[in-house]
């Protein structure tokens, strides 16, 4: 399945509307929750899409399915809880992309139980096309923001995950790490944009995969669609095309 189309363009456009700006809110509100203020003087506890955007991060969400926006500032001398506060400051980005596609599955799951009812008849080849479209844009909005948590738990400046090592290390290790953030920061954003069919979107794709497996499995058990639910069969169809296999 490829991102860059302009089908692809004009789903993946609110999306990242949406996944981008709530896990930046999602880090600066735990942030501001801990007793740092940074991001709400910053302007940065906002929805507001324009708040947060990186130009380049963007760019590649179109052609690769991930990437990143500009990271809310926070002052982790703030937070009470110095090695606690960095833990949960830097999960709450990924963890909010994770709910934000569970419960994006979730909707769509009721829709397929609404058709399974038969409250939703798929009487016409307009509603049918219709109802394609629909699970095309769920099940982006899933996969986007499953590849942004997992790809913003890389282990990598200034990814979310550059951030967890700060907690599980000596400070004094730490801080000589951090010297040398900015140049393993620019050869990681090098090796993303000129590589693109790298490792890196090999490593995304095989996680990402029983992550969505494991959501359809449980939401089809929670409302108990039926497994030859049109609707329900086209969102993994929409899988099989980017993964290859599910």
């Amino acid at each position: 399945m490829e991102f860059l189309s302009l089908q692809n363009i004009l789903f993946m456009t609110p999306i990242l509307f949406l996944a981008l700006p709530v896990h930046e809110f999602a880090h600066g509100w735990v942030a501001s929750k801990l007793g740092d203020p940074t991001a709400k003087i910053a302007g940065r506890l906002s929805f507001n899409p324009f708040r947060h955007l990186d130009l380049v991060g963007v760019l590649m969400m179109y052609t690769v399915g991930f990437g990143w926006a500009k990271p809310v500032p926070v002052n982790f001398s703030n937070l009470k809880n110095r090695r606690s506060g960095i833990i949960l400051v830097a999960l709450a980005g990924p963890l909010s992309n994770i709910l934000l596609a569970f419960t994006s599955m979730l909707i769509s799951g009721v829709i397929a139980k609404l058709i399974d009812l038969g409250i939703i008849v798929i009487g016409s080849e307009r509603l049918l096309r219709f109802l394609y479209y629909v699970s095309l844009f769920f099940f982006f909005l899933v996969i986007v923001n499953i590849n942004l948590a997992i790809f913003n738990m890389l282990p990598v400046p200034p990814l979310d995950g550059s951030r967890l090592i700060s907690a599980f290390v000596p400070e004094e290790a730490y801080y000589r790490f951090a010297r040398y953030e900015q140049y393993i920061g620019l050869i990681f954003l090098a090796i993303v944009i000129l590589v693109p069919n790298d490792f890196i979107s090999g490593f995304i794709r095989s996680v990402a995969e029983p992550v969505f497996r494991s959501m359809i499995l449980t939401v089809q058990a929670i409302l108990g669609i039926n497994a030859d639910n049109d609707f329900w069969l086209l969102i993994q169809y929409f899988a099989m095309q980017l993964f290859g296999h599910l």
